[in-house]
């Protein structure tokens, strides 16, 4: 009999079983925008040259990242989506957007820097 290479993580039945056994976990409550310093850049690198805006930073809920992330869509009129992996939560918007969603952000009160060229 030969050895598993991996671990089950998911299952049909049950969902992630990195959730339930507490491996994979966002924040239990969202830091308020003032306490929250985001970065706001363009990224093309892998994307066969489309251009995505990606805002980096957040600790948020899940809940409530994926409400920040179809807020920001919908004043953008673009698709994207809200990603949170290692512990690093993000949104990615589909076209250069920087200037619109720094402006809306700073408006909800968070702390927003530009990074990259």
């Amino acid at each position: 009999m030969s050895k598993q290479k991996g671990k089950l993580v998911y299952s049909t039945h049950t969902g992630d079983l990195r959730k339930q056994a507490g491996l994979v976990s966002g924040p239990s409550v969202s830091q308020a925008p003032n306490q929250q310093n985001l970065r706001i850049r363009r990224e093309t690198s892998g994307r066969k040259g489309k251009t995505v805006t990606a805002i980096y930073g957040f600790e948020l809920t899940e809940d409530d990242l994926k409400a920040m992330a179809k807020t920001l869509k919908a004043l953008c009129g673009a698709g994207g989506t809200a990603k949170s992996e290692e512990g690093v939560q993000s949104i990615e918007l589909q076209g250069d957007h920087r200037e619109k969603v720094a402006d809306k952000l700073k408006e909800m009160g968070y702390k927003v820097k530009f990074a990259g060229g």
